[in-house]
């Protein structure tokens, strides 16, 4: 072999090595850079527009009432109203999500409570709010957990179980409020207008 091969074969192993070095034992690659989350809306105006609405929309699904007539009961019957209700069940659990997202302020600045006395005003819950992070997530992320029966009685079409399982929602939506809307109430307050809701600054009414 002439010496100018040899040479050719030995910059070729050389260039191999190195190569090889380059792809495995460079530098680790940067981490992914965080989502930059921006809030627009307010814990307020999440209820008023997600919870309060896609709740009563659930609650009100299954229903008895008496007439004349005799017992009337309401339920889902097409799949439209199904497909409807499990939008308003999907929208409920992305809520929880949307409640934990770093930045999301209760109310707009100067927003009072209508009920002085018997919740606190929207400063005093961002202070609790503020302090208790974790907590907040944690009850935030409940209500996902709370809904998912709920789904699951929709895409079962079942409506008994679903009239059965959506008290869990309010169970879930009244923890949080306990503690950060009323926390000094021995019980949950009563003295709303059924048609308040806490976007509208008070407790989610009952179904």
């Amino acid at each position: 072999m002439s010496k100018s091969a040899q040479t050719l074969i030995l910059w070729m192993a050389i260039s191999t090595v190195l190569a090889g070095a380059a792809c495995g034992g460079g530098e680790a690659p940067l981490p992914a850079a965080q989502p930059e989350y921006q809030p627009v809306a307010t814990v307020r105006d999440i209820m008023r527009g997600v919870l309060d609405p896609d709740s009563a929309a659930i609650w009100e699904s299954v229903a008895t009432t008496v007439t004349k007539a005799g017992m009337e009961e309401r339920v889902p019957k097409t799949d439209e109203e199904w497909m409807a209700l499990r939008l308003h069940a999907l929208k409920l659990m992305e809520a929880g999500n949307l409640l934990q997202m770093p930045g999301r302020k209760v109310a707009m600045p100067g927003e009072k409570s209508s009920y002085p006395g018997i919740e606190l005003g929207p400063e005093e819950i961002q202070a609790l709010v503020d302090k208790d992070l974790p907590g907040w997530r944690m009850r935030a992320g409940a209500l996902h957990d709370a809904v998912l029966p709920t789904l699951q009685a929709i895409d079962a079409r079942d409506p008994r179980k679903l009239e059965e399982v959506g008290e869990q929602i309010d169970m879930a939506c009244e923890n949080c409020h306990l503690q950060y809307w009323y926390p000094n109430a021995p019980e949950p307050p009563d003295v709303f207008p059924d048609s308040t809701v806490l976007g509208e600054a008070g407790p989610q009414a009952k179904p």
